[in-house]
């Protein structure tokens, strides 16, 4: 009986559904395509991950970030090494921020940097520093390696550009602070960098730094494989 009303019911939502009678929005809708300025829900991860293997809807997201607030390339599909293909990638050179250095990101991973950064990283940063983050500084993206370079281990995300290692963040103001020597501030400093951590975790599949192991006490990794690993 229970499981009768439940698929009743299950069909009446659906027919609601289908006829306008309930919304849903959008950012809830896993059949809903992903938008920039969507707040961000559980169900943006799973339509990130959706977007590996669709390029254009991927760069047809990108798209409806300004010109004047993202530089990014799409690049075609090619295998640095033998042993580490990459598709479905760009070149992000810089967004709201400047990067130390351009980077090659699969297209999702560039997507995530972007929400997370419209949404998580300079309102943070205006709440607890007083001032925009102007560039961010990182170590790299791309390394055709297995995790913590072991010989029998998995690939590493790194090794298809689904992973970007940051190590630290300078401000419109002048500030400067690094994973490495501001983790354990007490202050401003320590509370962004946290801020940061947690804000990047409603966008990437994993981040993990400095609380996680001695291999990240200088950065934050973020990843898009998984769902939930955040420390």
């Amino acid at each position: 009986m229970r499981t009768t009303i439940f698929f009743l019911a299950l069909i009446a939502l659906g027919v609601a559904l289908q006829k306008g009678i309930i919304e849903i929005p959008r950012q809830w809708a896993p059949w809903a395509p992903l938008h920039i300025d969507d707040p961000i829900t559980p169900v943006t991860k799973l339509k990130l991950q959706r977007l590996n293997g669709d390029r254009q809807a991927c760069l047809a997201a990108l798209d409806t970030v300004p010109e004047a607030e993202l530089n990014v390339t799409p690049v075609a599909d090619y295998s640095p090494t033998e042993s580490c293909p990459l598709t479905n990638i760009v070149r992000m050179s810089s967004s709201s921020v400047r990067f130390n250095r351009s980077f090659v990101a699969t297209c999702p991973l560039a997507l995530a940097w972007v929400m997370f950064e419209r949404h998580e990283l300079q309102p943070a940063a205006a709440r607890i520093m007083g001032s925009r983050v102007a560039q961010v500084d990182h170590v790299g993206s791309f390394a055709c390696r297995n995790i913590y370079h072991r010989q029998n281990a998995r690939r590493s995300e790194h090794a298809t550009a689904e992973a970007l290692d940051v190590t630290g963040f300078r401000f419109e103001n002048g500030q400067r602070i690094t994973l490495i020597n501001d983790w354990n501030d007490e202050g401003e400093a320590g509370e962004f960098l946290r801020a940061a951590r947690d804000g990047a975790c409603k966008s990437f599949g994993n981040v993990i730094g400095p609380d996680y192991n001695a291999a990240h006490a200088d950065h934050f990794h973020l990843g898009m494989r998984s769902f939930g690993l955040c420390r």
